[in-house]
């Protein structure tokens, strides 16, 4: 077994390849090993997966329950994994650091904190107490004993706050502030993933399989994209199969479905 050490060296090292590389994100133990058998190299959880999975809503499963399935996750192959940490758990700079502090415990290698506050009235934190989040997460990761990931999250435009210089002002902030990775989930436009790129001197990781954005992994390398996740994308992609299914059955009384089901035997050796 690959050492925590050694995940960390090895997630770290992956940012700094030529190209893109896609850090896809499971949501439970199956979909992990499966996505391992197909040799990518390093795995993201996804909060809107796991909620999905426990049928509850994205944002509200908690820390507990957050780090229960994180470490699950991180123990299921040899692959170094990253957490979707949401806020924090908390609006304090230090419930960010303890967040950061249980994630490496769990057996991640890096993990994200957003800027996003989960209040539908204020959705995005002041830029203040933004910046004194990714301090003290980036001051917990620095006082671990291998090389933690940390991804600042710049959550605008999934809020409804399509503005693109607020967006890249914040990730320069996170920046200096001491992450190692940044994110700006929704954008869906070239030049915006460009001036992101451009406007940085960090990996930039982008969302793809959400918002209709069409680029493949060429296009986002030569942007000078670093990473790419996909979000809740394998999860809803999956549960729409299911609930395509699950209509089939009930209104047509068919099931042709099956057919494009894995083959069982595929997958018993799969996971034997």
């Amino acid at each position: 077994m690959a050492t925590q050490v050694e995940k960390g060296s090895a997630f770290r090292a992956l940012h700094a390849g030529d190209g893109a590389f896609i850090i896809p994100n499971p949501w439970d133990v199956g979909t992990a090993r499966l996505l391992a058998h197909e040799g990518f190299a390093a795995l993201a959880t996804t909060s809107a997966g796991c909620a999905f999975a426990l049928g509850k809503a994205d944002g509200t499963i908690g820390r507990e329950a957050a780090l229960a399935h994180v470490t699950v996750i991180a123990a299921a192959t040899e692959l170094p994994v990253s957490g979707d940490l949401e806020n924090g758990f908390g609006d304090a700079p230090e419930m960010a650091a303890e967040t950061i502090r249980l994630a490496a415990a769990a057996g991640l290698v890096g993990g994200s904190i957003e800027d996003a506050t989960g209040n539908k009235d204020k959705p995005i934190y002041e830029i203040e107490l933004a910046v004194e989040r990714v301090q003290a997460a980036a001051a917990a990761a620095r006082n671990l004993p291998f090389t933690f990931t940390l991804t600042a999250r710049a959550e605008n435009y999934l809020h409804g706050r399509a503005d693109l210089k607020d967006t890249i002002h914040r990730l320069r902030v996170y920046q200096e502030a001491g992450a190692d990775v940044l994110y700006a989930p929704g954008l869906t436009q070239r030049k915006d993933i460009a001036a992101v790129v451009q406007s940085v001197d960090r990996p930039v990781n982008v969302l793809m399989g959400f918002g209709g954005a069409t680029f493949n992994l060429a296009d986002l390398s030569e942007l000078g994209v670093k990473r790419v996740s996909v979000g809740s994308a394998l999860s809803r992609t999956a549960m729409g199969a299911v609930l395509a299914a699950a209509q089939e059955m009930r209104q047509l009384g068919t099931f042709t479905f099956a057919q494009k089901a894995a083959g069982f035997k595929e997958l018993n050796d799969l996971f034997r």
